[in-house]
Parts: C-alpha cells; structure tokens; sequence
C-alpha cells in the first residue's frame, strides 16, 4: 500500500489531522476534540490507523464519516501542500526563525535573552500573533480566517478575513506601547520613520480582490498601541484598528451569507489562487 501521511489542520474550531495518499487524495481525517476517525474510501482502516497510531490520546471511535458539505468536499479534494488554512500567524516568520542561528553568547543567558528580545521580527511575530488570535476568535461568530498567505514576488497578506460584514485583508503593526501617527500613506509608531502602511494595505486589498474576484477592504491593525487621546485619524477606504477592536467586527453583517462565506474561503485557501496576483 503507498504511504500515508498526516496532515494537521483546523476547521470551525476543531483541531484536526487529515490522513491522505501520496497523491493527495483525503482517506480519513481524526477530530481530536470528539476522538472520533472518521474513514473515506481510498484505504484501509488498519493502514489508516497505524498513520494516525503516534498522535492517537486515550479511546477513539473509528466509522465513516458524515455526509460532508459542499466547503468540507472542496477542502478533501486539496493538497495538503496547497491548503493554506493550517497556517500559522506570521507562518514565514516562524520558518525564519525556527532555522536561523542560535543567539549569540549562549553562555550568557542576559545577554541571549535581551538579543531576542531587540530582534525586530520576534516583534513583529508577536503582533501577528496577538492580532491572528483576535481574528480567530470570530470564528464563533461565522467568519473565516488565513494566515501568512503568500503571493508572488515573496509578498505576504499578514491575515484575510471572510465574514458577514465581507473580505478584509489586515495588515499587522507592531506598536510596541508606542503612540501612532497617521497622515496618509504614512504611519509612524513612537519616533520611528513613517512608512507607507495605509498605501501597502490598500495594494493588499487590490491582489485580494482581484484573487478572488470580489471586493475586498484593507484594515491596518495594530498591536499594542498607546491609546490615542481621541480616534485613530484614517482615510475613510482604510480602517485602522487596535487588536481591541476586532472582537467588534462579530456584531457587523449584512454583506455575505453563509454558503457565500464558505465558497469565498474554499477559494482563498487554495494557494494556487494567489499565483496570479
């Protein structure tokens, strides 16, 4: 039988691995919350479970799967090498920084500790982190999440949000404590050199839109901003937001319905759909 190989993923809030032929072809997928191995066809339950054997905790049920929607039909016919969705908050980050070389002065605790910490891109990993965490926790509330999704030319959407209220891309940063000044395109933090944070999330919006062929609308996010002593000034095509104010975004509808939600995320998941933007 050709090896099988497993796949973590992450659906409605639900951790899951994905069990699949070289070829790429779905044969089971095991819901850690339920403990349930839920079989396709395309292999047999011994092979499936001795793939699935080191992850396995505790009691599992195995029997078919349930009859899947259309969006759970589209993500079983994808790659796992194509699907973006398991992607973490500033995914590329992390590739970086988990194959970079170790501090300097590691017989210096201090000094290795304080280097990571100087280290602008762990700054930045963790604003991706605390705003990618925020975004997450809509879910609940019927939108859809990516991370680090990649484009042409090594650009990055930081994050794409498919809701009720519509398609956001938002665009991460890192404040730092710091107070923010906006004068479009420009946005400083502290006494740092204003960069063209509005004019890059607006170009964000555009690849997304012109990907997936529906309107999009750029959010700047920032994380851990100083509060301002009145409203964040903005362009009125760009919403600049503090980590805080997402939760706000549950309450927003009235743009797309569910299936319309579930079928725009079907697209964007798919890597393929972002080669061409």
């Amino acid at each position: 039988m050709t090896r099988l190989r497993v796949t973590p993923g992450y659906r409605r809030g639900r951790d899951r691995l994905y069990v699949s032929r070289r070829d790429g072809t779905a044969v089971a997928w095991y819901d850690k919350g339920t403990g349930r191995v839920n079989l396709l066809a395309g292999a047999g339950r011994d092979d499936i479970l001795a793939a699935l054997a080191p992850y396995l905790a505790g009691e599992v049920t195995v029997g078919p799967a349930p009859v899947p929607t259309p969006a759970e039909l589209d993500r079983l016919s994808l790659h796992p090498d194509d699907d973006l969705a398991p992607n973490r908050p500033g995914e590329a980050l992390h590739a970086l920084l988990d194959h970079e070389e170790p501090a300097p002065a590691p017989r210096l605790p201090a000094l290795a500790a304080l280097w990571r910490r100087q280290d602008p891109r762990r700054t930045e990993l963790a604003a991706q982190q605390l705003l990618g965490t925020a975004l997450d926790a809509l879910e609940g509330a019927g939108w859809r999440v990516l991370h680090s999704i990649p484009l042409p030319g090594a650009a990055r959407i930081d994050h794409l949000a498919i809701g009720p209220a519509g398609v956001l891309t938002v665009r991460a940063l890192a404040a730092g404590g710091r107070r923010v000044r906006v004068d479009d395109p420009l946005v400083a933090t502290g006494r740092g050199e204003p960069l063209p944070h509005l004019r890059w999330a607006r170009r964000d919006a555009e690849r997304a839109s012109l990907a997936l062929a529906t309107a999009v609308r750029p959010v700047l996010a920032l994380a851990e901003a100083h509060p301002p002593h009145g409203a964040l000034p903005a362009p009125p095509d760009v919403q600049v937001l503090r980590e805080t104010d997402i939760s706000a975004l549950a309450s927003l509808g009235g743009v797309l319905k569910p299936a319309d939600i579930e079928a725009l995320y079907a697209t964007a998941r798919n890597r393929h759909t972002w080669h061409r933007v």
